[in-house]
């Protein structure tokens, strides 16, 4: 029995991957701000109050956890705020870099002594941060803070490699979800959450640092 701990998991594709998680019988730790109805109905140990971007809160979550060994982290907490360039609030962009690159990263380094030869680290990132694939423009916020979570994503793969520590950078594919106004085009968490778990569930030395669709495509950079 694998233990995950799963940032943003109250509800979207954090729910998804505590309900299935559990389901295949893993020991699921769901780190979020509030809890939902739908988490507290799971039964898996909730801590709640965890606020990614607050050094303090961090320090909350290790005290509690006290030296858990965490075999996956999953960093799904995200923040997309739509944006263009007739309309930037640099407030925003500094939010959503704060949120979706930084917070990562150190939860990563803060949790380091947790995670041992054979853990994985799992970065929920979006192809909305492929350099590459980017022929639409605007969402400057979201595109630059995912960019450079595949970048930390990339450094994390080669510094943990001699710790025996893989890292998966993932999208999810686009997914009906509060963050995405429930588009009625998207994919259910569900369905998201099935590719995303295939993905961790091959993630090996051999491949850790790559960029990938949940469905498997490997995405450029």
């Amino acid at each position: 029995m694998a233990t995950v701990l799963i940032t943003g998991a109250n509800r979207g594709i954090g729910l998804a991957f505590c309900r299935q998680l559990r389901a295949r019988g893993d020991a699921v730790v769901a780190a979020c701000r509030t809890p939902s109805p739908e988490l507290d109905a799971l039964g898996v140990r909730i801590e709640a109050g965890v606020e990614v971007t607050s050094e303090a809160s961090i320090e909350g979550l290790l005290q509690r956890l006290d030296g858990l060994p965490i075999d996956t982290l999953i960093h799904n907490a995200g923040l997309l705020e739509p944006d263009s360039l007739a309309h930037l609030d640099v407030e925003s962009l500094r939010r959503q870099y704060e949120v979706n690159a930084i917070a990562p990263l150190r939860l990563t380094a803060a949790l380091l002594p947790q995670l041992a030869a054979g853990s994985r680290v799992i970065l929920i990132t979006s192809r909305m941060g492929s350099i590459a694939d980017n022929s639409s423009g605007g969402y400057y916020g979201y595109r630059m803070s995912k960019a450079a979570l595949c970048m930390a994503g990339k450094s994390l793969s080669v510094d943990l490699r001699p710790r025996g520590i893989a890292v998966a950078i993932l999208h999810p594919g686009m997914v009906s979800t509060a963050m995405t106004g429930f588009t009625p085009s998207g994919i259910s968490p569900e369905q998201a959450v099935r590719g995303l778990l295939a993905r961790i569930d091959g993630l090996t030395l051999a491949n850790s640092g790559s960029f990938w669709h949940a469905n498997g495509e490997v995405l450029p950079w």
